[in-house]
């Protein structure tokens, strides 16, 4: 007979428990079988068999929760369990008996069989959420587990070059920044205990009596404070080396023929003012005979001789920095690409825009010139010339609709037909007007009037010259243009006026290979550029005025700014040279801000903006700020690098060009496109 009230109270305290509490008696764990006590009234054999009676009852619970831990699953592949519970005993992998028939069955009749897996830690089939599911197809597209995670929420760039005031992170305090400190509670103890026996005094208070001090004691070299200011240390002496050893390395042992120099020479010349001997101990040293002697001239060197204080210059690296304005701080300038103007088939060597800033006219290596719509990129003309555009230039005069174009031997004068009609009709009409002079001069060009078929393409005058073009340039009124021709002789720059045809050649002798030449915005000078120099000369009284020295190898193009007096010169050294005209003949600053050759600078008209393409593919924007205070150096500040162009046979950009009114940046590239930048 079992002891019922025992029973009844277990009974009771297992109704106490919760199930979902985690507690539970001692020596057992919740979910494993309970052990029967042997108890007086039942039998050792008794026992075992209600135990394994017990044990089978408790194997219908559906908790078989595997207490194996976090080890590899794969070590039980091979044996009917999977690990073993608190007793010992293993827990026995569910009996599958399906075959492969059962399984297709299963797949066919069970709905959720696609969102059913195993659990390798209990072999249990668990069937998956739609929460899972959605989980698992997000991960498969390489997405992100969270929903709510947006990956492409704007960055806040928290790490500046500016020192900041307020940390960054947002680390929560530490533990032992809000629980009062046991060590700091000790100290306090300790001095309120020193405090109250007396070991500690309380701080006498000061006497606001005022001090008074002089001055100018420093320059009094006798009062304390003078002295002190005035202290020079004296200078260390020079630490003994291998040849003051007691037993020095044989290399700095003299020889006989070395000894005997040394005592002929002069004390004054000798390099060592003793000679290097070698003991077998230190005990055997003896003392140094002229130790008192070379005390005391040393003590007398630092009394009598004098002393020079070296102030020493405390630089503050920031300092060292210059002072630059952030970019942001001097809008306008270009900053993105915003239309791409297609169609040429080669290199698009020039380029050249209306003074109204609606038409842009570009040179190709493809024997065409092209007329475009800024706002639209759209093509208006194709002008086939049957060469090589090397240079364009569309005439600054408002009131005149024409363009020069440089096709090898010739200059053709354009009338491209665009825009106001009463304005490119009154620009015919003033070239039909012309009436040839009674005497024919001698010119060193020939002025062609176009035939009918040129006529019909827009062409209206051919400047026929004896060399290859290479430039072309108005002037700002708008009735001469200049060019420059490929010879080496005096024949190099040619200047000529369109209402009356008429050329004439300004030099009488070369003074080198002229690379670019260029009209003064305001004042009669006209600026000639050179390989390595920029001579400016004065059409008025026909004379040198200056002769800039441009510290490149090859100059390559040259802009003036709007106002007259500064001067930019790009070269193929990668250097762009500011000139200032007022201040210097040498440059002002020598920008290397390119990694290879510069084609083209240009300044805007209105804004304080220059830029320069280069063959690296970039178009670099700056600043240059020129002042009207003549005593204030012009402000130059790189703010903006623009990509666009494709490099093509080692070419990049080959142009550049502002609007006329916009800070819009156009550039012409050799993979055959002409780029707006806004």
């Amino acid at each position: 007979r079992r002891n019922d009230e025992d029973e009844d109270e277990e009974d009771d305290e297992d109704d106490e428990e919760e199930p979902g509490s985690t507690t539970a008696p001692a020596g057992r764990v919740k979910g494993a079988p309970r052990k029967l006590e042997a108890g007086p009234f039942l039998t050792e054999e008794e026992r075992r068999l209600a135990q394994d009676e017990y044990v089978e009852d408790s194997s219908d619970e559906e908790d078989i929760r595997n207490t194996v831990g976090n080890i590899p699953m794969e070590w039980y592949e091979d044996f009917p369990h999977i690990g073993y519970d608190l007793e010992g005993r293993k827990i026995y992998k569910p009996i599958r008996n399906k075959d492969e028939l059962d399984k297709f069955l299963e797949k066919m009749e069970n709905p959720d069989y696609w969102r059913t897996v195993q659990d390798k830690m209990t072999g249990a089939d668990i069937k998956l959420t739609d929460e899972q599911v959605e989980l698992v197809q997000r991960l498969q597209k390489g997405q992100f587990g969270d929903v709510h995670f947006d990956p492409y929420e704007p960055a806040v760039d928290f790490f500046t070059h500016e020192v900041m005031i307020h940390p960054v992170t947002n680390r929560p305090a530490d533990k032992r920044s809000f629980i009062p400190s046991l060590i700091e509670k000790e100290k306090v103890s300790k001095l309120v205990h020193a405090i109250k026996m007396g070991w500690i005094k309380p701080r006498k208070p000061k006497e606001d009596t005022p001090t008074y001090y002089d001055l100018w004691a420093h320059e009094d070299p006798n009062s304390i404070l003078g002295r002190h200011k005035m202290h020079v240390p004296a200078p260390k002496m020079k630490l003994p080396g291998h040849e003051e050893s007691y037993n020095p390395p044989p290399e700095y042992l003299l020889s006989e023929e070395e000894k005997l120099a040394w005592e002929q020479q002069e004390p004054a010349e000798r390099k060592l003012n003793f000679v290097p001997q070698q003991y077998r101990c230190l005990r055997a040293v003896p003392a140094y005979p002229r130790f008192i002697q070379e005390r005391f001239e040393r003590c007398l060197d630092l009394y009598l001789c004098p002393r020079q204080r070296k102030m020493r210059v405390n630089v503050d690296p920031e300092d060292l920095i210059p002072k630059l304005p952030k970019p942001r701080d001097l809008q306008p300038f270009p900053t993105t690409q915003a239309l791409v103007y297609r169609g040429h088939t080669s290199l698009v060597r020039c380029l050249s825009i209306s003074p109204s800033g609606q038409w842009l006219a570009s040179g190709s290596d493809d024997c065409t010139v092209r007329f475009w719509e800024v706002c639209t990129a759209r093509c208006m003309k194709t002008l086939p010339v049957g060469g090589v555009v090397k240079s364009i230039a569309w005439n600054p005069n408002p009131t005149v609709c024409l363009v020069a174009v440089c096709v090898e031997q010739s200059v053709l004068l354009v009338n491209p037909c665009l825009g106001d009609k009463l304005l490119y009709g009154a620009t015919d009409q003033v070239l039909e007007s012309y009436t040839p002079p009674e005497e024919e001069r001698v010119q060193p060009v020939q002025w062609l009037t176009a035939t009918v078929e040129e006529h019909s393409k827009g062409i209206r005058l051919t400047v026929q010259h004896s060399k290859a073009l290479k430039q072309v340039t108005w002037h700002g009124k708008g009735d001469y243009f200049a060019t420059v021709v490929s010879d080496n002789s005096s024949m190099q720059v040619l200047i000529h006026q369109t209402s009356k045809r008429w050329s004439q050649n300004p030099f009488r002798k070369s003074k080198g290979l002229v690379q670019c030449v260029l009209f003064h915005p305001i004042r009669p000078y006209f600026f000639v550029a050179t390989q390595r120099y920029v001579r400016v000369y004065n059409l008025l009284k026909q004379e040198l005025t200056k002769k800039l020295m441009a510290n490149c190898k090859w100059v390559s193009s040259m802009a003036i700014h709007p106002g007259g007096d500064n001067v930019i010169c790009g070269s193929y050294d990668s250097k762009l040279a500011w000139f200032d005209l007022d201040l210097s003949t040498r440059p002002y600053q020598l920008l290397r801000h390119h990694k290879k050759a510069l084609r083209s600078v240009a300044f805007h008209k209105h804004y304080p903006l220059f830029a320069s393409g280069s063959d690296d593919g970039t178009v670099i924007v700056c600043h240059g700020m020129v002042y009207n205070d003549l005593l204030q150096n012009p402000l130059l500040v790189p703010v903006k690098v623009l990509k666009g162009h494709a490099l093509t046979l080692d070419l990049g950009v080959l142009d550049v060009l502002f609007h006329p009114t916009q800070p819009w940046v156009f550039s012409s590239g050799a993979d055959g496109t002409v780029r707006l930048y806004t």
